[in-house]
């Protein structure tokens, strides 16, 4: 065919353009596989680039990003002239002068080369088609591409040829944008505004002369010139990329002269690149939306997504602090009650046997040492035994400390670690306003308000009382503190359970439901359940929002059943909301990168409970507070009470002290707190350090105090809103007080604790409110008894 042409070096021409027609072919087609992937056609008209999704608080405060890459795209025009001239000048000096590819930069490259002067000669077009399309990675490679001279030719000729479709597609602006918006700058920063506030707590749009010349010179080798790292490195390429400006003309000598002595000033610690961090609230996110985001074709790691949350920012402050403000001292009570001490014991309080031993074999580490001494038992144990140094967590010096420590050591250390959570919910909207998981996100993975389910104790308690208003009873209606004999119908034999109260006495005195219930009585507790059969109790938690399985047992309503924080918080909240249950919400709305709403999250409603007894039941709440010797009353301690304030709440332990619980609940909020060790055979020992109202309560006031201090949250005192409907049920029933002395009642649950195939028992568990104050007849209050502190 080619011979037809008789002038040789038309000839030779082309069959060279021809042969570059079908090269190019092939590898548009990736003919049998040889050549590996193109960008199409489509990829060049709409390139992607995996964007961080933001997570905002109601208030649209920046909590928390998700990201494969963390970039922020910006506009061209937020992109200063300092930093184009500086990557102009330092990567493509003709970058205006090409059509995506230099050749006279590649032979100018080639010759320096030649003469031992390695110098790259990729455009910046080139760099962003491989930026863009990865098109030196292994899955765009075909099999060609795996041979060392053929895959480098193949590989850039692929560059060229992308480069050229998007000079034809894009400006050359818009392409300075894309690349800036593209390329890494260590530390997990992608593109230019990541950059800027990574290394130096600003905008692109504010980056001076000299830190724009530090972040272009990185692109060289992001290790090698990172600022944090190398600096002594990173300033001496500083100056390079400004005397390439100055040799470009983008910089006078005078310019260039004070540039290159200036240092290099970082400031690495800006919160809204650190907000990136994982915590507890941007798990439970990511969490809560994994399915809307395979329903819907999202990912929230790559597509640029804002997500606020109902979270309030200055909420989730005040819950924060009171946390840890709190767990501080309860860690060191809890140090104190064992000190010198194995703190792990089994039911009768024996130490239990090989413990530690046990926590080890779970460990990647004593894997690892199985494996390398497989028979050598002293070998491994040498390894478990040896000191070194290592960062574990501590309430002091901001949450870590660097110790000499074995692995055993420090298998002690965090088992004896006291854990909490804690979240707040506005009761009518399901708005979730504050969220705490743990301690701390970074050492203690595990979600306290949603993943961790714990034994409720007497926080159970008012579902019962729910149960017998539905059944026809009212607040006032009485019931005898006494000894109680429950038989329990096994089938081929009868079982009798015979609950305590607290303090393994009774009282023998006619009490009204409300009194009971703010005294958190056992034995009246366990007669209504009686009353009202245990699958009524059931019937009416799981109304109310528990999704936990419920063994409808005698025992029930003591609590024995495991249940989350947020399952508990949502049982309140429909109490408090008239009866109506809301589904609590994590997450308000969502946008795409352009800010235009993809989705709006509202709470399910359904009536699920009487609005009369709904009402009653925040009445009876109330009497925690209002009832003598209630168990609530070691709120006092805080100044919580202008206005005629009212809160309702119920503390709660479960068996030897191992759970803590305090259901709060004021006209705007329902707050619900859980403190104790995630090793459940670690805990207090006696009522005085280990009950819910010393370990629970306490966050609880520290926490409201704060938020009715803090005036430009809008949350104020007042009374707790008015019944909707007319209360028929007798309800104002004035309590006896009784000049003669009686044994402190706290908000017990000891019980033979009942399962499925019998009672476990007997346990005795703890005295609630010791702390409290009585009301004397003038209204005034007298204090029997504080809140412990270590």
């Amino acid at each position: 065919m080619f011979r037809r042409i008789k002038n040789r070096i038309l000839r030779y021409l082309v069959i060279a353009i021809y042969f570059v027609i079908v090269l190019v072919c092939a590898i548009q087609l990736n003919f049998l596989w040889l050549f590996g992937y193109s960008p199409t056609k489509k990829d060049i008209i709409m390139p992607s680039l995996n964007i961080s999704t933001e997570l905002y608080t109601a208030d649209s405060v920046l909590i928390g990003r998700y990201f494969d890459e963390d970039r922020n795209p910006v506009p061209f025009d937020s992109i200063p002239k300092t930093v184009i001239n500086a990557l102009i000048a330092t990567e493509d000096v003709r970058f205006y002068q090409h059509n995506g590819v230099d050749f006279l930069g590649l032979g100018s490259g080639i010759v320096s080369t030649l003469k031992g002067d390695k110098r790259g000669a990729s455009t910046i077009t080139q760099q962003l088609a491989k930026n863009l399309y990865r098109t030196r990675y292994n899955k765009a490679g075909g099999l060609l591409t795996r041979l060392p001279v053929a895959g480098l030719v193949i590989t850039k000729f692929k560059e060229w040829m992308t480069a050229y479709k998007l000079e034809q597609r894009y400006s050359k602006n818009q392409i300075l944008e894309m690349y800036l918006n593209t390329v890494s700058f260590s530390n997990n920063a992608y593109g230019i505004e990541t950059a800027a506030k990574r290394y130096f707590s600003k905008g692109a749009n504010q980056l001076n002369q000299n830190e724009a010349a530090v972040l272009i010179g990185m692109l060289k080798g992001t290790t090698l010139y990172n600022p944090i790292r190398n600096p002594e490195k990173a300033f001496d390429r500083k100056n390079t990329v400004l005397s390439q400006m100055h040799k470009s003309g983008f910089l006078t000598k005078a310019a260039y002269d004070a540039l290159v002595k200036e240092k290099i000033v970082l400031d690495a610690n800006n919160q809204d690149v650190n907000a990136g961090g994982d915590s507890y609230l941007r798990t439970a996110v990511a969490k809560w939306l994994e399915k809307w985001s395979e329903e819907n074709n999202y990912d929230i790691y790559t597509d640029g997504l804002k997500i606020y949350t109902t979270i309030n920012s200055k909420l989730q402050k005040h819950a924060e602090e009171a946390v840890a403000k709190q767990m501080a001292e309860l860690q060191q009570r809890l140090n104190n009650t064992w000190d010198g001490q194995e703190p792990w014991r089994d039911l009768s309080g024996k130490v239990i046997p090989n413990f530690l031993e046990n926590l080890a074999k779970k460990t990647p580490y004593y894997a690892f040492l199985s494996k390398k001494y497989a028979n050598s038992p002293d070998s491994i144990n040498y390894f478990l035994d040896k000191k070194k140094k290592m960062e574990v967590y501590n309430w002091k010096d901001n949450g870590k400390v660097e110790k000499e420590m074995s692995t055993m050591d420090s298998l002690k250390y965090y088992a004896m670690m006291l854990n909490a959570g804690m979240m707040s919910m506005d009761p009518y909207s399901g708005e979730i306003k504050a969220w705490v998981g743990g301690i701390d996100h970074q050492y203690f993975k595990y979600d306290h308000v949603m993943q961790a389910k714990r034994q409720a104790g007497s926080t159970f308690k008012p579902f019962v009382y729910l149960a017998a208003l539905e059944s026809g009873m009212s607040p006032c209606d009485k019931i005898t503190d006494k000894p109680v004999t429950i038989k329990i119908d096994k089938g081929d034999s009868v079982e009798v359970w015979e609950p305590k109260n607290a303090d393994w006495n009774f009282s023998y005195r006619e009490m009204s439901l409300r009194h009971a219930m703010a005294r958190s009585i056992n034995s009246v507790t366990v007669q209504l359940t009686d009353m009202v059969t245990p699958a009524k109790v059931v019937d009416a938690a799981q109304r109310c929002g528990i999704t936990s399985k419920l063994n409808p047992v005698a025992s029930v309503g003591l609590g024995p059943n495991d249940v989350s924080v947020f399952e508990m918080v949502n049982g309140y909240s429909t109490m408090m909301n008239h009866g109506e249950r809301v589904t609590p919400i994590l997450v308000s709305k969502i946008e795409d990168h352009d800010g235009n709403v993809i989705a709006t999250f509202q709470a399910e409603r359904k009536q699920v409970v009487d609005k009369q007894d709904a009402w009653l039941m925040t009445y009876m709440l109330r009497g925690g507070m209002e009832e003598p010797r209630g168990t609530s009353q070691g709120l006092w301690e805080w100044d919580l009470f202008d206005k005629e304030n009212q809160i309702g709440g119920k503390t709660g332990t479960s068996s030897e002290y191992v759970d803590g619980w305090y259901m709060g609940v004021t006209k705007d909020l329902v707050t619900g707190i859980w403190v104790g060790c995630d090793e459940r055979s670690i805990h207090f020992k006696n009522s005085h350090t280990g009950e819910g109202s010393r370990t629970a309560l306490p966050i609880f006031g520290v926490f409201l105090e704060s938020v009715y201090k803090d005036k430009q949250l809008g949350y104020t005192q007042g009374k707790f809103p008015e019944p909707t409907v007319e209360i028929t049920k007798s309800y104002k029933c004035e309590t006896p007080r009784y000049s003669d002395p009686e044994p402190e009642q706290g908000d017990s649950t000891s019980i033979d604790e009942q399962t499925d195939e019998g009672f476990i028992g007997p346990e005795e568990e703890s005295t609630e409110g010791s702390a409290e104050r009585n009301h004397n007849e003038g209204g005034d209050s007298e204090n029997t008894g504080a809140s412990e502190t270590p």
